[in-house]
Formats: structure tokens, C-alpha cells, sequence
């Protein structure tokens, strides 16, 4: 908890004395003085004025952009890497489902690398997360938090006896990844319901309350079926009918409803493993997806999962034959009106990356695509 100490302590308008292993953490305020202490007699003679302390001075720069991962290692797989970029565009939730070996978990890690970098604000709710939290993480980067599915309820939302944050709020303002989806307890994943829309997740103790941070991105991963290959033309399916559909209703319907982008991830090809032309990196992509960001912020204040049914209205407007292709899709795919208004903040981000004002057909239709899969 040391940063949140030299947080509170820039607000009262004080110095701080620390450790000397402890001053790098608080050195990452800024406009802020730290002083660096060897020995308890340092600070005696420090506050006497007999021999000053020296000003403790950073030795990280200011914001470290390199991720471990980068989109140019992914072979093939255009569509799943276009929907990655339609999600970190505007922040949408994303499930990737397909056999064993198709490159899902490949997909879901470089996720974080292609989102806005954190502004200085940002930086320090991280860095206070993981100060409080004891847990290590690159200051300047967004989290990225792959949970296993062994995870329990408090692993991931967080509590215990002396309430810590768990997952979901070591993964705000970064990237929450479920791989294996339906492995997961589903009482475990229930109580993501909440936190994905609030933002925050609520922790009650039998004197107090505690709200956690959590504003994360969910990305996950599934099979379609127990044995991975339920679909597949080339692996024959060991599953009978009835173990599909259980396995796919462990995840319940609600909880799919507010996954904004669905998408079948297919095998590569032979011919795909073995192209060697260069694909778009990170960096590149990223700067797609800033141009998309900026303009969400500029017209509304935030990003397009965020958009209220109202804001909707007036955002996210549809040309002549988008609107009639809406209409014919609400009655043939049946659309709930949450699933209605998160296509819509789903065209509304592809019209964006387009860096188009108005939702034409095409925004439309491609946003549709990735909910006509669910299921």
C-alpha cells in the first residue's frame, strides 16, 4: 500500500520519508517529494536538520509501452483478429469459441497490447491496486489477468476476513481473460453479472461495506464441446448430443448476453502455417484503434460499450438501409433488447474504426454477424 500512503500524503500536502527499497513504488506520483532512508538514525537527523536527506529520483521512465506479446505473431486468422481490434476499439466484451489448437488463448494475449495507453490518472489506480494488492506489475501497462478455472469466488471478485482485491479489480482498466469458459464454477462466473455492468464490485462484511474497482475487459475463451471438436470437418466429435449441450449451458444465458462479440475461431490451414508474408503488428493496429477512441471521446464522453439506450439514440444513428436491415434482423434473430443495443454499440465502433459518422449497412451487418453466432 505504499503508493496509496504517498497519494494521501500529496493531498495533505506532505513529504514522505521511506525505506529506501520503498521508494521507487511512491516515486511514481508525480509533482510529488520523496525522500529514500537507509537506517532509522537518517531520518532522526533529517528531521533535526543536522544532515538532509536527498530527494529520492526515480529511475523508471515515465511510461514502458512494450508488451511481451504482439499481434504479428498470430498467423491467419483475419476475422478473430478483426474482432479484437472491434473490441479494443470500444471496449467491448469478446468470447472466442473453437477446437483445441486454433489460437484463442494466441488471440486473447495481445489484446492488451493493442488498447490506448493508460493516461497518468489511470496509471496511478493501477499501480494503488496492485500497491494495496502486494503484487508485481509493469507501471504504464494495462493488466492483462488470465484467472484459472480452478479460481474461486473470492479469488476473483475478492474478500476474506481482511477484504483484498481479487481479479476482477487486479485487472481494471486492463484485460480480464477466462480461458477454458465453461470449466469455470457457475457460481463463480455469476458474480460477474454485476461487476460488468456497474464497473465495481461490491464486497459485504457483517460490519462494513467495501466497493473494488473494476472496470476490466473481458475477453474469454471456450470449446465448443468436451472432447474440443463438436463442428469440426476434420476431427470426428466424441460427444453425444446431450454432453454438448450441457457442457454449453454451463455458462448461462444472461451472463453470454452480455458477452458483446461472439466468434468461431477455425483451424489454420496448412497454406495459412505456412505463409511467411509479414502481418500488421500491435503498433499498428493500436493507432487504428486511438483514432477510433479519440472520436468516441470527443462525441460522447466515453467509450461505445458504455452508451446508455438514450445516448444510443443520439450517437449512434443509422443510415436508410441499416435501419432496414435492423428491422428484418430483430425478427428473424429475435433479439432481446439488451442484445438490440449492444449491436448496436458494436456497428457503432466499427463505423467508428471506418471513421464514419453515421451506421451504414455494412457496420451494421458485421456487427450482427457476431451476434447471429451465439449459441
Amino acid at each position: 500500500g505504499i503508493l496509496s500512503i504517498a497519494i494521501a500524503c500529496q493531498q495533505l500536502g506532505h513529504q514522505l520519508i521511506l525505506p529506501e527499497q520503498n521508494a521507487e513504488q511512491a516515486s511514481q506520483l508525480p509533482n510529488f517529494e520523496v525522500f529514500a532512508a537507509k537506517h532509522l538514525k537518517d531520518v532522526c537527523d533529517h528531521l533535526s536538520h543536522q544532515q538532509p536527506i536527498q530527494q529520492y529520483q526515480a529511475s523508471h521512465s515515465a511510461a514502458p509501452d512494450q508488451y511481451k506479446f504482439d499481434l504479428a505473431d498470430v498467423k491467419g486468422q483475419l476475422r478473430p483478429r478483426r474482432a479484437l481490434e472491434i473490441a479494443a476499439a470500444g471496449g467491448h466484451s469478446l468470447l472466442f469459441k473453437g477446437p483445441p489448437g486454433t489460437g484463442k488463448t494466441l488471440l486473447a494475449s495481445r489484446l492488451a497490447s493493442i488498447l490506448p495507453p493508460l493516461d497518468a490518472q489511470e496509471n496511478l489506480q493501477v499501480a494503488s491496486i496492485y500497491s494495496v494488492s502486494n503484487t508485481s506489475h509493469p507501471f504504464g501497462q494495462r493488466p492483462f489477468r488470465a484467472p484459472h478455472h480452478t479460481a474461486s469466488a473470492v479469488a476473483l471478485v475478492g474478500g476474506g476476513s481482511h477484504p483484498k482485491p481479487g481479479e476482477i479489480t487486479l485487472a481494471h482498466l486492463g484485460v480480464l481473460f477466462l480461458d477454458e469458459l465453461p470449466e469455470f464454477d457457475r457460481k463463480v462466473l455469476e458474480v460477474l453479472r454485476q461487476p460488468l455492468e456497474s464497473k465495481e464490485i461490491v464486497i459485504s462484511r457483517a460490519s462494513r461495506q467495501i466497493t473494488f474497482p473494476a472496470n476490466f475487459q473481458l475477453i474469454a475463451a471456450m470449446n465448443p464441446c468436451p472432447c474440443g471438436y463438436a463442428f469440426n470437418q476434420d476431427i470426428r466429435c466424441q460427444c453425444s448430443a446431450d454432453a454438448i449441450k450441457r457442457y454449453q449451458n454451463r455458462i448461462s444465458g444472461p451472463l453470454l448476453d452480455r458477452i458483446d462479440l461472439h466468434l468461431d475461431v477455425p483451424p489454420l490451414q496448412v497454406h495459412e502455417l505456412q505463409d511467411t508474408t509479414p502481418v500488421e503488428n500491435s503498433q499498428t493496429v493500436r493507432e487504428r484503434v486511438i483514432q477510433a477512441y479519440n472520436f468516441q471521446i470527443h462525441r460522447q464522453q466515453c467509450l461505445n460499450h458504455a452508451l446508455s439506450p438514450k445516448q444510443l439514440e443520439q450517437f449512434a444513428p443509422l443510415d436508410l438501409q441499416a435501419q432496414k436491415i435492423m428491422e428484418m434482423a430483430q425478427q428473424r434473430l429475435n433479439l432481446s433488447a439488451r442484445a438490440y443495443h449492444r449491436v448496436l454499440r458494436v456497428a457503432r465502433s466499427i463505423a467508428d474504426l471506418s471513421q464514419h459518422s453515421e451506421i451504414q449497412s455494412q457496420h451494421l451487418t458485421e456487427a450482427l454477424s457476431y451476434r447471429a453466432q451465439q449459441g
